[in-house]
């Protein structure tokens, strides 16, 4: 078990500048404007190879109680109250402020250690940055930028001094037995609710405004002794009516998490049915050719005639992914999330499954001879042998000759007899082709003896006798 140390304060102070400091990474959100943080986010700070601990990004604790403000200093006071050292981040350049004093007030009541962390001091005498927060009366005070990385060795150096060699938090790992999952879709259809109703508790921010979730958060989860990585993403909307440029780095932080997943849940409103948003946040995922899961959300809220509309609808409009399986759900009261995860898990297997070339081959053999392809200006393709090109999505290559004349639907024929063979729900396949050189098409003809010119002469004037 690694410490934990959490940066708090209120916004627009540097706290995910300096999270993504000592990092190393990019992983916090970062933008001028007030506020982009809202959920905990949990990194790995290994500057200090022997000492690593665990750092947790916290939104900006803006003195209100009410609405997403004050959801966003819930869970800043959480992560500061689970926490083995506070790093309270206030602004140098800016002084102590009112609000400073309220959240000094509020940790004072913390029994946990705290350290006064002076940020933006690049530019500025730094002692006398440091002397206007001599009232604040904290023992630990440290002059920083985390723009400029000045400052961060002594900062580390007093960090490592204060904490445990152990602590209780568990710790965001790599190990590739973890499945990784990703919860993606348009804005407001359930997903930060989704992943708390999993996780048992408040995780992620859950609230009715649209685009709350700006970050792409990652939570390491234990459940019937399977492991799992949830990748709670921000909504994803279409780039004409994107706007903001934090909304711009909301979506890329998306698609790296769409990226990195093994499998992506997409969630749609049942209430509303497939938008063209949707169709949007799909292409994303084919794109990336990640393993997918449709979670229809909200269903309890729909009457029998509206779930069959309902149905028809999805059967219609979700027709060029029918391979995926559509989990009927309720984020809010947990229904349906038993046969969610047995959809991920067919899913994840289909996507990771290891195949053998004389299997591939053996299926592509019967797939040819069942059904041949068509002739295309007098010559037939001919597919000889496959072999597997990689797994999640499964790709497999095939060589022959003439493969550039099947055609469309001979393709996707060979796609659904290899998903029908082997059974695989859930996941897109690929195929690549590939054409064998002809090994003499460089090589130059052999040029004719004396001997065989006479005799093709005579063979010439015979030809013309005859007619």
């Amino acid at each position: 078990m690694l410490p934990l140390v959490a940066l708090v304060g209120r916004p627009n102070v540097g706290k995910s500048t300096l999270f993504n400091a000592l990092t190393r990474s990019r992983d916090a959100l970062v933008h001028d404007e007030p506020g982009v943080t809202r959920d905990r986010n949990y990194g790995v700070c290994r500057l200090e190879p022997e000492r690593p601990f665990v750092l947790v990004d916290t939104g900006g604790i803006a003195g209100v109680d009410e609405g997403l403000a004050g959801a966003t200093a819930r869970q800043s006071r959480a992560a500061a109250e689970e926490a083995d050292l506070i790093l309270f981040i206030v602004d140098g350049r800016e002084g102590p402020s009112a609000l400073d004093d309220d959240i000094l007030a509020w940790l004072r009541k913390v029994d946990t250690p705290t350290f006064l962390v002076v940020n933006k001091t690049d530019g500025l005498d730094t002692q006398t940055a440091l002397a206007e927060f001599a009232r604040y009366g904290i023992k630990h005070v440290l002059g920083v930028s985390s723009a400029h990385r000045t400052g961060l060795d002594t900062l580390l150096a007093n960090t490592l001094a204060a904490l445990p060699k152990d602590g209780d938090t568990q710790i965001l790992d790599d190990d590739p037995e973890r499945m990784r999952i990703a919860f993606v879709g348009r804005p407001n259809v359930g997903k930060s609710t989704l992943v708390n109703r999993i996780l048992g508790e408040e995780r992620m921010i859950a609230s009715d405004v649209p685009g709350t979730t700006r970050d792409s958060i990652a939570v390491d989860l234990e459940r019937d002794g399977k492991k799992y990585r949830l990748i709670d993403t921000a909504g994803l909307r279409r780039r004409g009516r994107v706007e903001e440029a934090v909304e711009k780095f909301s979506i890329v932080k998306t698609l790296q998490a769409i990226e990195q997943c093994q499998v992506a849940v997409i969630m749609l409103d049942a209430s509303e049915g497939v938008t063209e948003q949707d169709a949007s946040v799909l292409g994303a995922v084919l794109d990336a050719g990640r393993a997918l899961v449709v979670a229809v959300n909200k269903w309890d809220h729909q009457t029998d005639y509206q779930r069959q509309q309902t149905e028809t609808l999805l059967a219609r409009k979700l027709s060029f992914v029918e391979w995926a399986e559509a989990v009927r759900i309720s984020a809010l009261h947990g229904s349906g999330l038993r046969e969610l995860f047995k959809a991920i898990h067919r899913a994840h297997a289909s996507a990771t499954h290891k195949f053998a070339t004389a299997e591939i081959t053996k299926a592509l053999e019967i797939a040819y001879e069942t059904n041949p392809p068509p002739v295309v200006r007098g010559h037939v393709a001919k597919l000889r042998f496959a072999h597997p090109g990689g797994e999640n999505p499964p790709t497999f290559i095939v060589h022959g000759t003439r493969l550039r004349t099947l055609s469309d639907s001979y393709r996707r024929y060979l796609e659904n007899f290899f998903r029908k063979r082997f059974k695989l729900v859930g996941t897109p396949v690929r195929f690549v082709f590939k054409e064998g050189d002809n090994p003499y098409k460089d090589k130059p003809k052999n040029a004719l003896t004396e001997r065989q010119v006479a005799k093709k002469r005579r063979l010439m004037r015979h030809v013309k006798r005859g007619k």
